[in-house]
């Protein structure tokens, strides 16, 4: 082992005569350990619930959509052959989308109508497995069943047989002027997704139905695709339009939801520069530390002067000081924070039973556990960030040491 990192470690242990620097040391590696740890359990939290609402998103919304300009894509067939040739799509289903009113009794409610083939729906959206009442299968051409949000079906007042009356935007011209086409339905099913623009405004019927009522022929508003990743979306939609008409576009579920994602983001982004001041914090505590550990050494640094030492050993003996107090607290920082994360619902429950109190009730809260998803790559930025801090803070009392004057340090020892 080089000297100036066996000198270095030394200098990290307190002394009988000194306790400060020892303290100073430990109050240093306690808070690097500290914001290290707050860092992965905290990002691993967000990126849990993150996980969460996404999945709940491709619930309803499909990894992408190749639909046209005109909401009418009359060659539907060839249009879902050609992308289904792509490797990375795995599925395919077409749809009709529009709007409509939904009417009960005195309520009245505006909502997005989709027509799906529920055979093919769901292999490239997972909304069978948040059916509340009833099933997809239900949907049947002719019958004219369709499948209610909860909260839209808790607005309108009905349940499962109930009948409902769908007005179409599309109305008939008579005599006596344009009339709103309408269409008894009856419920077969309701859905609770817990995404808001889904469970309070989509109504799914079969596609046959939906057809009909917005008089399309044979023609669907698009072609709903499930890729085999669905972070590729971006790139497989632009890969795509090159195959398809000029007339047809590809939108993702991150376009659908993109402001949502972006604000997640942000708010990632605001947390980490947040409780990385924690981090920062305790790395100017470790200035403070080796610039009392170079006024209390100013003997020790002059006397290995004497005997040889070069300028630049000094600056390693105070530098490797420094960075192992980075290193030990980054480190139990990292195996606290990744133990931490990975359990973090069983310490939640535990603390909830200890205290009898509800963190996050099912009656307020559509997401009623803290899910938590550890990223690697998240704990490997963190544990760099709080190395480089710490490697910073080591830089200005390494240079003073460097400094210092044998002859001064001496002249009254």
């Amino acid at each position: 082992m080089r000297y100036e990192l066996t000198v270095g470690l030394r200098y990290t242990r307190a002394r009988r005569r000194n306790r400060f620097i020892g303290i100073n040391s430990a109050v240093s590696m306690i808070g690097i350990a500290l914001g290290v740890w707050l860092l992965i359990v905290v990002l691993s939290v967000m990126n849990g619930f993150q996980k969460e609402v996404r999945t709940r998103i491709l619930g309803v919304v499909s990894h992408l959509q190749i639909v046209s300009d005109d909401n009418r894509l009359s060659d539907w067939q060839t249009v879902a052959k050609t992308v289904a040739q792509h490797p990375r799509v795995v599925a395919t289903a077409p749809f009709v989308q529009a709007q409509a009113m939904l009417s009960s009794g005195q309520a009245v409610r505006g909502a997005v109508v989709r027509g799906i083939l529920p055979e093919q729906e769901d292999k490239v959206a997972d909304l069978s497995r948040h059916m509340r009442v009833g099933s997809l299968d239900a949907l049947r051409p002719g019958e004219f069943g369709v499948v209610l949000g909860a909260d839209l079906a808790r607005a309108l007042g009905v349940l499962h047989g109930d009948k409902i009356a769908l007005i179409a935007p599309q109305g008939v011209v008579t005599p006596a002027g344009v009339i709103p086409r309408l269409k008894q339905f009856t419920v077969v099913g309701v859905f609770e997704a817990g995404i808001v623009d889904a469970d309070a405004g989509l109504a799914l019927t079969h596609l046959r139905d939906a057809q009909t009522l917005y008089q399309m022929g044979d023609a669907v508003s698009g072609v709903r695709l499930k890729l085999d990743d669905l972070f590729a979306a971006r790139e497989v939609g632009r890969e795509l339009l090159g195959r398809l008409p000029r007339n047809v576009y590809a939108s993702d579920w991150t376009r659908s939801h993109a402001n949502f994602f972006r604000a997640v983001e942000i708010e990632k982004r605001m947390m980490f520069l947040i409780l990385g001041l924690i981090v920062l914090v305790a790395a100017i505590n470790i200035v403070s530390t080796l610039l009392v550990a170079v006024k209390d050494k100013q003997a020790d640094i002059a006397i290995l002067r004497t005997l040889g030492a070069r300028p630049g050993s000094i600056v390693q003996i105070f530098m490797a000081q420094g960075m192992v107090l980075g290193v030990v607290g980054t480190f139990a920082g990292v195996v606290v924070g990744v133990i931490t994360a990975l359990n973090v619902d069983t310490i939640v429950k535990e603390i909830e039973s200890l205290f009898s109190i509800k963190f996050l009730s099912k009656d307020v809260y559509l997401i009623p556990d803290l899910p938590t998803d550890l990223q690697m790559n998240d704990v490997v930025w963190i544990a760099l960030t709080a190395l480089v801090l710490s490697f910073l803070a080591t830089i200005i009392p390494s240079w003073r040491a460097a400094r210092v004057n044998p002859a001064d340090a001496l002249r009254y020892e």
